[in-house]
């Protein structure tokens, strides 16, 4: 087989396991052999479009088996998948299209407003979806494509305002599944709850993608709903399931938990943001102990890793780096800072990405010294255990999901009444943390909250638009004029506080 990469993996499965169940969802279900069939015919009708050596192929739809089926094929015929974040607006959708030069958009029904004019060739994932396979032939196509080859481009957003897309090697994806299934300890019995979506890197790279690696079976849910999701352990059986706080928080409020059948599941896997004690100890109380992680889409995404056996001990740390992967903290000349010194963390190994597609000066600016360089602020204990301690890029976490405060900040400016502005992230209950803009009125204007929040809707994906806005005369700089973000956190970052 000439294919290393990906592409290979249904047929590579199919000759040990062609049996056994490869993807549920829903009334759905896929054996190995099952999924290489469709996943080549697939890729014959995408090569009937014109995909060839590394062009680009977008999918943009809820966690379903075609997402599995687009990435596999485009991997099979040596191009490169474009996975987009549906909960995008429209406009930064049409970036990501555009950026990454695509030239095929595979999409569910819903998203056809967004598809009609973006590219040249559209396919939704409905009976016309069926039909193009069923027309297609379904012999293997065996493209040479090694673990070097590009796989992937997942776009990150950037500080810059504009997401960024991280290529991804057939290496890169490879080694951090192997990483997964290492320190993990995934079985080949596995069964893999994905309600985390698929385009995002935990729930591609360090959940659905392993598991079909070591010949486990994976159960596709299109949303998060927390009734459902325990319904849907129990019904399959569970063994391993991802997610962030604010959905074991969720299924733990359910009427159903304190009864619910959880005693399938071996693997509790928490990333996005570290868990809160009240949530580590709702599971335990079930018998389930949560192993969590650190981790970027720059890095495949896995980091740090901090197992089950360790979660107590070392409450609040993210771990020791996963197998093949090195990690340092170190300061602004790349030393290595001592024991509770606090530093950047950088990260170096077959997982870490070969660069920024078409950002060749952003490439290099991180990939200092052949170590990526986070912009996270860390400290390590004498036991090799790193706790992330602060940002260097502002960054807020909401429910798991990446808000860059400049790229909400760039939409604030455009409205007519703001002269200038900062978000900044305060606490919240529910997200564990969510933004809030901080804004200076133009000369003469005198917008309201309502009027900017609902500004914003339509320009920015629902998660990144702030709950709340603070209207201040002006913004406090340095001398250079950068704005100081620390004193305005100290000002208007709790919860509650608008004064």
């Amino acid at each position: 087989m000439r294919n290393e990469g990906i592409g290979s993996w249904t047929a590579r499965r199919a000759r040990k396991t062609p049996g056994k169940p490869a993807v549920v969802h829903e009334d759905t279900r896929l054996t190995y052999a099952e999924l290489h069939r469709r996943v080549c015919r697939l890729a014959h009708a995408l090569r009937g479009l014109g995909v060839r050596r590394g062009d680009r192929v977008a999918y943009l739809g809820q966690n379903h088996p075609a997402f599995l089926e687009t990435l596999f094929a485009t991997g099979m015929l040596g191009g490169v998948f474009v996975p987009l974040n549906m909960r995008l607006a429209e406009p930064e959708l049409v970036h990501c299209l555009s950026d990454s030069g695509s030239g095929v958009l595979v999409h569910a029904p819903r998203h056809a407003p967004v598809a009609a004019g973006t590219v040249r060739h559209v396919i939704a994932v409905d009976q016309g979806y069926e039909d193009l396979l069923a027309a297609s032939p379904s012999e293997p196509i065996d493209e040479p494509v090694g673990l070097d080859d590009p796989c992937m481009i997942m776009y990150t957003s950037g500080t810059t305002g504009k997401p960024k897309g991280a290529v991804l090697t057939h290496g890169n994806i490879t080694w951090n599944s192997v990483n997964v299934l290492v320190d993990v300890d995934l079985a080949a019995d596995e069964v893999t709850l994905v309600v985390a979506p698929l385009f995002h890197t935990a729930g591609l790279n360090m959940t659905c993608l392993p598991t079909v690696l070591k010949g486990g079976t994976v159960v596709l849910m299109p949303a998060f709903d927390p009734v459902r999701v325990l319904e849907a352990i129990q019904t399959h059986r569970v063994t391993y399931m991802f997610g962030v706080p604010v959905m074991y928080d969720a299924m733990a409020a359910c009427p159903a938990w304190p009864t619910a059948d959880l005693s399938s599941l071996r693997h509790l896997n928490c990333g996005g943001s570290p868990v809160p004690p009240a949530t580590i100890r709702a599971y335990l109380e079930r018998g389930l102990a949560f192993s969590q992680g650190y981790g970027m889409t720059e890095a495949s995404p896995g980091v740090l890793y901090l197992a089950k056996e360790d979660s107590a001990r070392k409450a609040g740390t993210a771990g020791v780096p996963h197998f093949f992967t090195d990690v340092r903290i170190v300061d602004h000349e790349l030393r290595d800072v001592g024991p509770g010194d606090k530093g950047e963390v950088v990260v170096r190994g077959p997982n870490v990405m070969r660069g920024y597609w078409g950002r060749p000066e952003e490439t290099a600016r991180v990939m200092a010294g052949g170590w990526f360089r986070s912009g996270d602020v860390a400290t390590v204990d004498a036991d090799g255990f790193v706790t992330i301690v602060d940002r260097v890029k502002d960054m807020i976490i909401s429910g798991g999901e990446n808000i860059y405060p400049a790229e909400v900040e760039a939409a604030l400016l455009d409205h007519p009444g703001v002269a200038d502005c900062a978000v900044i992230g305060v606490p919240d209950e529910r997200w564990g943390e969510v933004g809030r803009a901080v804004v200076v009125p133009g000369p003469g204007a005198e917008p309201s909250e309502r009027d900017l929040l609902e500004f914003l809707h339509g320009r920015l994906a629902k998660y990144k638009i702030p709950k709340s806005v603070v209207f201040v005369a002006e913004l406090p700089r340095n001398p250079t004029g950068k704005i100081l973000k620390k004193a305005l956190r100290a000002r208007y970052g709790q919860e509650g506080d608008t004064s």
